[in-house]
């Protein structure tokens, strides 16, 4: 078991953080066409492979996850994806839910789906070269939800997926993300991960999963996006350590934060407040997906030729979450 916490640990030690790079061909589709880019797959694999081989990459970026079609493609230059990852020292890894659905008798809620055939989807990737996997449970916040049947469903999922994960060699992503859609505020949002996250280890421990080889990534604590709370990054940063300090056990490698809804500036702006504020020995990190490639996919969309200035804007954002990761950025150091 050091084995799978040697290799959490080289995924988010030293400043480094995750590249979510898992977005399914539908998602993916509607972030080119928002740029009006055409979505085939080699224009998938070109954008994704400008990541993949920027300088960034080495310094970062710790691991990157994929998404099924992704992990099965061969660059131009003749590398498979994985081995063009790993060449940067970096880990590869794969999203291995098959989405969310919606949670029988409860149709305003979703659970994930995705255990069927899963031990033999698990050794298929790791003979791809995937050594981390991720598995994403989605949670409405409202007044009434999430209810029980939620809270435990999607708990229970998550820990017989980290179960089969670590029994293949790999190291699970544990996201449970509660969605920033709503009018709820901070509060709310407080009390409603925090439940959430108890639950799942609850559920982690009950199927025996050991804790030193698993990831977490949460949402941070913020108010819906209907909310007329306004809250500035020491808030976030405060309620969000008070979340993790209540409800992650200490065993756990370390924290891995999705940026949900934030602009790439909020999610590195209130990443660097919470370890600024961090007095837990716990790591705290990225898993960005739009916050770290959003201002690339939009640059790279005018010429998408031009790889060393899309790789130039992915550098930047990837040196500024890699800065908040430590505490060390500033509003002075985030201009190009």
């Amino acid at each position: 078991m050091s084995e799978l916490n040697n290799i959490a640990l080289k995924i988010i030690g030293k400043g480094k953080g995750i590249l979510a790079a898992d977005e399914s061909t539908g998602t993916m589709t509607k972030r080119l066409s928002s740029v009006n880019v055409e979505s085939t797959a080699e224009n998938r694999l070109l954008f994704r492979e400008t990541l993949f081989s920027s300088n960034s990459m080495e310094s970062c970026i710790g691991g990157v996850i994929l998404y099924d079609e992704t992990i099965k493609q061969t660059s131009p230059s003749g590398k498979k994806i994985p081995e063009l990852i790993s060449k940067s020292n970096s880990v590869p890894g794969i999203k291995v839910d098959t989405g969310a659905k919606t949670l029988a008798n409860s149709p305003e809620e979703k659970i994930t789906e995705g255990l069927d055939g899963l031990r033999e989807r698990l050794k298929e990737y790791y003979k791809l070269g995937a050594r981390f996997t991720k598995w994403r449970g989605v949670y409405t916040i409202s007044k009434k939800y999430p209810s029980e049947l939620s809270i435990y469903s999607n708990a229970h999922a998550l820990a017989r997926y980290a179960s089969l994960v670590q029994e293949s060699g790999m190291v699970p992503i544990v996201e449970p993300e509660l969605l920033m859609e709503g009018n709820h505020n901070s509060e709310d949002c407080l009390k409603k991960t925090s439940e959430v996250i108890k639950k799942c280890y609850e559920q982690l421990e009950l199927h025996k999963v050991e804790l030193k080889g698993t990831i977490l990534k949460p949402n941070m604590i913020l108010p819906g996006t209907d909310s007329d709370e306004k809250v500035d990054s020491l808030k976030v940063a405060e309620m969000t350590i008070e979340c993790l300090k209540n409800s992650v056990p200490s065993e756990v490698a370390g924290i891995a934060f999705l940026s949900g809804g934030q602009t790439d500036k909020e999610a590195t702006k209130n990443l660097n407040q919470i370890n600024v504020k961090n007095k837990t020995n716990f790591i705290l990190t990225y898993s960005y997906g739009r916050a770290l490639q959003q201002g690339a996919l939009k640059f790279w969309s005018k010429d998408i030729k031009n790889i060393q200035g899309t790789q130039k804007i992915f550098n930047h954002r990837a040196k500024m979450c890699s800065l908040a990761s430590k505490g060390e950025w500033s509003e002075e150091v985030d201009k190009i």
